[in-house]
Formats: structure tokens, sequence, C-alpha cells
């Protein structure tokens, strides 16, 4: 596991575009893994940039998105994600604004009628891809990865999850609250990658800003490895991890001395 500290959001999110980039310009057929959420945000529109003047080429790539709320996403008689859908947030965030094949974009269907069985066919789906070349990671603020809660099995795969009362709240303030939803509305289930899903990439990229994830940080990167925190897992990850964070992300880390430093992205 590396890790890297920058300065600022936006030097973190250039360093993860960078390192993306850099796997779709060797190989045109990549397989990515994909995130939600405000943290990825920076790093896509820095991918954007490449695209539009660069040239970076996603004609060829894969992509699999890590979750979605049960019960929104895809209507399918009206060809559109509802709002709050992480369909709709990878559409407006990233794959409109890129040369992406929609057939080759992945994400779990949370209108699906057997639930069950979709995330079985998503299993199936990433290992007939060939397994995910890179996958890009956030981390909750209670050390969740994707929507495998505290209390996830390290081995779990792509499944329905109960959402914990502090990821909904968390989202109800960051996505939902001015977007007409009504909070007794809002998504309670959800269909997620498991954490050995997860481990099974051949690099994982994490990323963290911000002062209000340094505590869960220093527990995910220093801590015991433990269901309740299942960003730990990463400790255990049997390929490439690479960490990178803002400063005030990784003010708790007791052992900066093994992190590298970097200003810019080309340091």
């Amino acid at each position: 596991m590396k890790i890297y500290i920058t300065p600022n959001y936006d030097v973190m999110s250039k360093a993860a575009a960078r390192i993306i980039a850099d796997l779709v310009n060797n190989k045109a057929n990549a397989v990515l893994g994909l995130a939600t959420g405000g943290t990825p945000i920076g790093t896509y529109q820095e991918l954007i940039r490449m695209h539009e003047q660069e040239n970076l080429d996603f004609s060829q790539i894969v992509t699999f998105n890590l979750d979605e709320y049960l019960g929104i996403g895809l209507e399918p008689e009206k060809n559109y994600h509802q709002d709050q859908s992480y369909g709709r947030f990878m559409y407006e965030e990233l794959f409109k604004h890129i040369n992406i094949s929609p057939e080759k974009c992945h994400i779990p269907d949370g209108k699906t009628e057997n639930p069950e069985k979709h995330c079985l066919e998503y299993e199936g789906s990433i290992k007939k891809a060939g397994g995910i070349d890179l996958q890009l990671l956030g981390i909750g603020g209670d050390g969740h990865l994707a929507f495998n809660e505290p209390g996830s099995s390290l081995y779990s795969r792509t499944r329905i999850v109960d959402l914990h009362a502090r990821t909904i709240e968390d989202n109800w303030h960051s996505f939902f609250k001015n977007s007409g939803f009504v909070k007794t509305d809002m998504p309670r289930q959800a269909l997620t990658m498991g954490v050995g899903t997860i481990l099974e990439s051949r690099h994982a990229v994490m990323l963290a800003s911000g002062k209000q994830k340094a505590e869960i940080i220093a527990r995910a990167l220093e801590g015991p490895v433990t269901s309740q925190v299942t960003a730990t897992a990463l400790q255990l990850h049997p390929g490439k991890v690479t960490v990178i964070l803002d400063k005030e992300a990784a003010s708790e880390l007791v052992n900066r001395q093994i992190c590298y430093e970097i200003d810019d992205i080309d340091s």
C-alpha cells in the first residue's frame, strides 16, 4: 500500500485522474470500477479535461459501478435515470462528457424485479469482463466501502444491503435534502459490490478529503482489520493499493514518515 498526501482536494483529484489516465493509455480496453459521491467528482472533471484537451480515449473502456440504491434507477419506459440515482450521477458527472459506449457502462439496476438474481449476474459480468483492473473508492464516515456497512463480511459479494441510520442521514444532507425527496421516502436499501468483490480488483485507489475524514482514515489505514470498518480490508488487498489524501484527511495518521508527500501531480 502506498499513501500519498497532497495539499488539497484539487491536487488529490488530479493525482487520481493521472493514475486512471495512465491505465487507459496503456490498456485501451481496461475495466474500471467507479465510485459516486462528492469525493470523485474532481477526478472525473480532470478525466473529462484530459479527454477534451489531450484526446484521452475511452471508446473501448468497460466500467462497473460499486452500488445503486434499491428502488430507484433506470426507468426503461422513460429512458432516463431518476435524479438521485447513481446511474444519473455517473451520466451527468462523467459518461455524457466522454466517448464511452453506453453498453460498456455497468451500474447495478435499482429497479430490478429480482435483486438476488441481478446481483449474481453482476458478479458474473465482472468476471466475464476479465475482472476489474482499477477500482476507484471513497470512504464513508464510518469507514464503509461502497455500501458495505459496519458488520459486513470481508468476504462478501455483490448483494442487497440495509443502510445504516448514519448512512441514510449523511446521504440525506449531502444529496437528497434539496432534491424534492421527502425524507421518509429515502431508500433504506441498496445493491452493492461486496468487500470480497472489491478486493479482487488488481489496483484499488482510495481517495479521502477533509478534516471530517481524518479519524476514520487513521482507523482504516493504521487500525486493526475489522468488519466494523470495512475499509480496513484494503490492508489485506493481494494486489496494488494506492491511497491519496489531502493534508486534512491525513492529519491524524501516526506513521506519516511512510507516506509520500506531493505538492503537485508532477511530483
